[in-house]
């Protein structure tokens, strides 16, 4: 019954918060985007969204840890294990503001949608190649205006818990572009929310951002090599993190 109550109370929050942040994002999208192409601010407004989403929900602590970029303009290409919806929660409290690449499902979603494409995120359909190839294009241009891109390259949350493998997408852009990949393990966000189910869980997650791996000098035959280091770095970081929360 308490799940229940809280996973009420987390839900009717949660659209008292988005009634209140469509207009103001609204405002501060006016107000800045003629002078802030990479939509910066507005993109910085959004996140705290979901932050403030997390407060009002008792069930979830989370926290950041590991490397913290010194300067937030300086773009990355920043990759992630994907665990659950929660995750877009957790990597918002990380202090500098990254374009999100999502399905395009999510933007349709009333007002959610609304916010994300104010904000500068990406949609891509799965399965449709010419999306994908739109979707690398519009990264390319957030990294061109000095703003980094949030990618999930396991594709869609594991199932199961363990690490998939990763797509090559993320990586060529980096390449590409000459941008450091940004490596971040996500622990402990499986537990916030069941796939298909309203009842939200108890969770403690954290995100631990690595070192940065400078891509100067690598050509697209370097692909497999960085992206295969890459997802044993994060397995490697996401198994720490797990005893971690176990043993807490």
């Amino acid at each position: 019954m308490l799940k229940r109550l809280v996973s009420l109370w987390v839900w009717v929050s949660a659209a008292l918060v988005v009634l209140v942040w469509v207009p103001w994002l609204a405002l501060v999208y006016a107000a800045t985007v003629p002078s802030d192409p990479g939509r910066y601010t507005v993109g910085r407004w959004f996140r705290r969204a979901a932050v403030t989403l997390t407060r009002l929900n008792p069930f979830w602590k989370f926290r950041t840890t590991g490397f913290l970029v010194p300067d937030p303009r300086r773009p990355y290409v920043a990759v992630a294990n994907h665990e659950s919806i929660a995750d877009i929660f957790l990597l918002s409290h990380l202090p500098w503001e990254m374009k999100w690449l999502s399905k395009e499902a999510i933007f349709k979603i009333p007002l959610m949608g609304w916010m994300m494409r104010m904000a500068g995120d990406i949609a891509v359909r799965r399965g449709d190649v010419k999306s994908r190839m739109q979707a690398l294009d519009a990264c390319r241009d957030r990294l061109g205006k000095r703003v980094s891109v949030m990618i999930m390259p396991e594709g869609t949350r594991s199932s199961t818990g363990e690490i998939q493998k990763f797509h090559d997408g993320a990586f060529r852009l980096a390449i590409e572009t000459g941008s450091p990949i940004l490596p971040i393990a996500v622990a402990g966000t499986r537990a916030c929310i069941t796939k298909g189910s309203w009842i939200v869980g108890r969770a403690n997650a954290i995100a631990h951002v690595l070192p940065p791996i400078d891509t100067a000098g690598l050509t697209l035959d370097d692909v497999p090599v960085l992206r295969d280091r890459v997802r044993e770095l994060i397995i490697e970081a996401r198994a720490g993190l797990m005893r971690e929360l176990q043993s807490a």
